[in-house]
């Protein structure tokens, strides 16, 4: 039996999410049937992460058993790319790995990203791949909140109610906020997340940033550990699972 790992990107706009769902077309489900279609057998794909609805991944890792060996590599990823052409998915990589190899429990560092688009028109380009804010954003004061973050934590009050996770304690190594022109790109990494952790973790900084809340206000809400003293999270067509490192 060969373990292989699989890097892919993906627009999350037309799926219900990375796992596999009743109510709908998943990015786990379309890659399965791509695989075994291409392998001549059932085939199990197992990913980094569950990404919700509507989140898109530019650096996605997965990983798969099979009893074929993959010899051609680019052969494998211009089938795959073509068993999977009606979907907006794309596989960009394969390698061996060890048969201890697993996509999520091996992997070290998750980098999510999440982009606003701060202006007054309404988005054509970026509709479904940015959050449109209207209001004018203080950067400074956002930058004060999400230094705030950095460090091991509770981070119960950016969890969401159906989060899975045995403990609410992460550490995130990296908060960072930088502003190119009109457009404002958040950064996140850390080992692993909470469910929605990235997404209300944007909503309450956001809420800093059009002066909703103070930076007592927001320091208050995170140390109360209590999701209902969170902001409304970001919408899920913001969001980026950016890298994941093993």
């Amino acid at each position: 039996m060969f373990t292989y790992q699989i890097d892919l990107e993906y627009l999350g706009t037309s799926f219900v999410g990375w796992q596999f769902q009743k109510n709908g077309v998943s990015v786990q489900e379309v890659l399965e049937k791509a695989l075994s279609k291409f392998l001549k057998g059932k085939i199990k794909v197992i990913g980094s992460g569950r990404t919700d609805a509507g989140v898109h991944a530019k650096g996605q890792s997965a990983h798969f058993k099979t009893n074929k060996k993959i010899d051609y590599k680019n052969n494998f990823i211009n089938s795959m790319n073509f068993f999977l052409r009606k979907y907006p998915v794309s596989i960009l990589s394969i390698r061996k790995r060890t048969k201890m190899f697993h996509a999520r429990h091996s992997a070290k560092k998750r980098t999510y990203k999440y982009f606003i688009i701060n202006r007054f028109s309404s988005l054509v380009l970026d509709k479904t791949k940015a959050w449109h804010v209207k209001k004018k954003l203080n950067i400074k004061i956002m930058k004060k909140g999400a230094k705030l973050l950095i460090g091991t934590h509770n981070f119960s009050t950016f969890r969401s109610s159906s989060c899975q996770s045995k403990s609410p304690i992460k550490t995130l190594k990296k908060a960072q906020i930088k502003k190119e022109k009109n457009k404002i790109i958040f950064t996140f990494e850390s080992k692993s997340f909470l469910q929605q952790q990235v997404r209300s973790m944007v909503g309450a900084i956001k809420y800093l940033g059009e002066g909703k809340w103070s930076l007592k206000d927001f320091k208050k809400a995170f140390l109360s550990k209590k999701r209902s003293m969170c902001a409304p999270p970001a919408p899920a067509h913001g969001l980026y699972l950016y890298e994941v490192k093993y």
